[in-house]
């Protein structure tokens, strides 16, 4: 059984007259590319911790096959807005399970794409709990509701947003959590 202990988030972005080159270069600049990745669902593991990127590197080696929770977007549309977003819900009881959001979307900033795969993340975790909220109040509201209950303990996320190139190359944004057994 692979029951991941440790996690770590990561964004990046890349630009290349090629999609697939584009891609590539968002894994390098978010720190991931040397290594085989395997897309998994929105679980956050019971007992698993959020690690600086630095200290998690650390515990991987190139080729090895890491499991990630990837949102990603791209366009060659010149000045196009595109964003990537992944969102973390932790519960208080560190023996239940999370969740983990992606979100990838066109014409939304980068604060924008981050507070809604926030919200997606928590509202998931919300629900398994049994926190009671109003699915159509602002996320502020929401996340006030949340704390009030003390049942989820912390809520985060990380985006990356680009803007197509003016030449037509295309643009890759990718914004990942890592999970490391």
């Amino acid at each position: 059984m692979i029951l991941p202990k440790k996690c770590f988030l990561t964004k990046g972005a890349g630009v290349h007259r090629e999609k697939l080159s584009s891609f590539e270069l968002a894994l390098r600049d978010a720190g991931i590319a040397p290594f085989n990745i395997v897309r998994v669902s929105s679980i956050f593991p019971p007992h698993c911790k959020i690690i600086p990127k630095q200290t998690a590197l650390k515990y991987l080696s190139m080729g090895q096959i890491v499991y990630a929770v990837v949102s990603e977007c791209a366009t060659n549309e010149p000045n196009r807005l595109i964003s990537a977003a992944t969102g973390v819900a932790i519960p208080k009881n560190p023996r239940n399970y999370g969740y983990l959001s992606e979100h990838h979307a066109y014409g939304q900033t980068e604060k924008a794409a981050a507070d809604y795969a926030e919200d997606l993340a928590a509202s998931m975790l919300a629900t398994i709990l049994g926190v009671q909220f109003n699915p159509d109040d602002s996320y502020d509201a929401r996340k006030q509701q949340w704390e009030i209950s003390n049942e989820i303990v912390r809520c985060t996320s990380i985006a990356q947003s680009a803007r197509g190139p003016k030449n037509g190359d295309w643009v890759s944004v990718i914004a990942c959590a890592v999970l490391i057994a």
